[in-house]
């Protein structure tokens, strides 16, 4: 009779734990499909907010005249047309601007990665007494803006004198040699090789993080062979940086790519594609001051953002190309940590 009842408790706690355990489970499982519901919701919201400005580029620019003035197209154009294009790449002269995009892109991408590979490098394994003070004034450098710089610099590019030479030949000639760098990309290649390009600071900064980061034994096992501190920097630092150097040639790219102020300032006839799309713009207002038109303003809605879809196009390409390259890049260095 005994262990009939001891059974029946047993009989009885087992039930009670196996409720207790479907409970917890079930709960478990409610959890993780409320958490998942969350996230794909929030993930479908960031798409839609980060996505939609190009979808509506891309809606407006391949739309006929008539789509234009009819309220019944809202994503879809019934009529498909490349007449805002067309227009577009005429007031861009979109082969000449992006020739002159790249030959100021290319190689100031080249000069400031290695110039910020270099002086991170420096600030980062390299002791002397200024180094904290100087590195101080390098992250100051970081939150003020080119404005403030801006005459001086375009005053020394207007009459450029590399090291005081050429006042140093007016001495014996009477008239001082300068050189005028303006509008020629020369005024990006100078500013890169001397550390104050756009956002060098920045790029600094992340390199200084990431060689801070890596061994010291990888320099001590190169002085053992023989290399010297800029050896060491060429042989063993910079092919265990590739994951800063991605990073940063790809923000380089980016800001490069959409400089408007500096640009603005020191180009007056070889302007790249960030400064003729805002010509763009101008051209269009004044079309619409002109003729007052609606179906001209609509037009100009449309070349406009032809033009900036033609403008994003290759950095768009560019970054579906290195997306995975970029993420584990951006992983490896201090920007995340």
């Amino acid at each position: 009779m005994e262990a009939r009842v001891r059974a029946l408790k047993y009989k009885a706690s087992e039930k009670r734990q196996t409720s207790t355990f479907t409970k917890a489970i079930i709960k478990k499982k409610i959890f993780n499909l409320l958490k998942n519901l969350f996230r794909y919701l929030f993930i479908i919201g960031m798409s839609y907010v980060l996505l939609y400005p190009i979808l509506f580029l891309i809606s407006n620019a391949f739309r006929d005249k008539v789509d234009l003035l009819d309220p019944s197209v809202v994503w879809i154009p019934k009529h498909f047309s490349i007449e805002s294009f067309k227009l577009a790449n005429e007031i861009l002269g979109y082969a000449n601007s992006m020739k002159n995009t790249l030959v100021i892109l290319i190689p100031s991408v080249i000069i400031q990665t290695f110039v910020c590979m270099m002086v991170g490098y420096g600030f980062a394994r390299f002791r002397f007494k200024e180094r904290e003070i100087l590195f101080g004034i390098l992250l100051f450098t970081i939150i003020v803006p080119m404005q403030t710089i801006i005459v001086p610099l375009y005053v020394k590019f207007r009459h450029f004198d590399f090291f005081y030479i050429g006042r140093l030949i007016g001495i014996f000639t009477g008239k001082p040699l300068t050189i005028n760098l303006l509008d020629t990309p020369w005024t990006f290649y100078i500013l890169n090789a001397f550390g104050m390009g756009i956002r060098s600071s920045l790029y600094i900064f992340i390199f200084r993080q990431f060689f801070r980061n890596m061994p010291v034994e990888l320099e001590e096992a190169a002085k053992i062979d023989g290399c010297g501190p800029f050896a060491t920097f060429l042989r063993v630092m910079v092919p265990n940086a590739t994951g800063a150097i991605i990073t940063v040639m790809l923000f380089t790219i980016v800001w490069h790519w959409n400089d408007y102020y500096l640009s603005a300032m020191f180009f007056t006839d070889n302007l790249p594609l960030s400064v003729m799309l805002t010509i763009l713009n101008e051209r269009m207002n004044l079309l619409n001051n002109l003729v007052n038109a609606n179906d001209i303003y609509l037009l100009r809605s449309s070349v406009l953002e032809a033009g900036c879809l033609m403008v994003i196009l290759p950095l768009i390409v560019i970054y579906i190309i290195g997306q995975r390259y970029f993420t584990e890049s951006i992983e490896r260095t201090g920007i995340v940590g």
